[in-house]
């Protein structure tokens, strides 16, 4: 009967230790591509809990995991180019956080780098590199503006433990551009189409002019004779094989 009550005890005690060590629950696991930041009474500690299972102390300490695998964040951009032209572009940046120093990320900025660091990295740094370019060269240059725009992210971002991957860039400006351009062809077609406008009208001033001076010389020099002259430059030196009665041969006046 003793011994029945003892096992009695040794199971309910059991039953009662296993019901706390579930609440308390002083193991911790942290998931492939996880790190784990230890906080002891909410200080950050320098531990950093990799991946696997592992004892903390119960209400002494907890852990907060963050996500060190490549991470993707698009933000919408709105900038200027050098000259003065909107660039409505989306930026998106791949990125992950620098393992070794999450407990620092953590003390220095907390759960919601994102919003503090990151979006705001990426609104200054391409607003930056667009105002170095024209709204053509956004185009015809877009490997190096991306270039700029990542070393400028780089320099911001490594600061704050978070390591930039890769950047890319899609936005309005090339079909901006391509109107502007369209628009550039248009303009010069037009200016093509006065311009020989023009030149028609010039030719046509001038032949109008020289009609002009030769009609004068006509007068001038007798408009008969013109007449017999311009006759005489078409004929194809045929005598016609029959004659009207009291017509004279081409050419010949029989009166002089």
């Amino acid at each position: 009967m003793i011994n029945q009550t003892k096992l009695i005890i040794a199971g309910v005690s059991l039953f009662l230790g296993l019901i706390v060590l579930l609440i308390i629950n002083p193991f911790v696991i942290i998931n492939a591509g996880e790190r784990g930041v230890v906080l002891e009474w909410g200080a950050v500690k320098g531990d950093i809990l990799t991946e696997g299972i592992h004892w903390v102390t119960p209400i002494v300490q907890n852990v907060r995991t963050l996500d060190v695998k490549i991470q993707k964040e698009a933000v919408d951009v709105q900038s200027a180019s050098k000259d003065l032209q909107t660039v409505t572009s989306k930026v998106t940046l791949n990125y992950h956080l620098e393992e070794d120093k999450i407990n620092l990320l953590w003390q220095k900025i907390g759960s919601d780098y994102k919003v503090k660091i990151i979006d705001p990295a990426i609104q200054e740094a391409f607003k930056a590199s667009t105002a170095k370019f024209t709204a053509e060269e956004l185009i015809t240059k877009r490997e190096e503006v991306k270039t700029t725009a990542k070393e400028a992210l780089k320099l911001r971002l490594t600061a704050d433990y978070i390591i930039v991957d890769e950047l890319s860039i899609t936005d309005s400006i090339e079909k901006k551009v391509t109107a502007s351009q369209d628009a550039l062809a248009a303009e010069n077609k037009l200016k093509q189409v006065q311009f020989e406008a023009d030149q028609r009208v010039a030719q046509a001033t001038a032949e109008a002019e020289a009609i002009k001076i030769q009609a004068q010389a006509i007068q001038q020099q007798g408009g008969e004779n013109y007449v017999q002259l311009q006759a005489i430059q078409k004929w194809n030196g045929i005598l016609p094989t029959q004659m009207i009665p009291g017509a004279t041969v081409p050419f010949i006046n029989l009166t002089k």
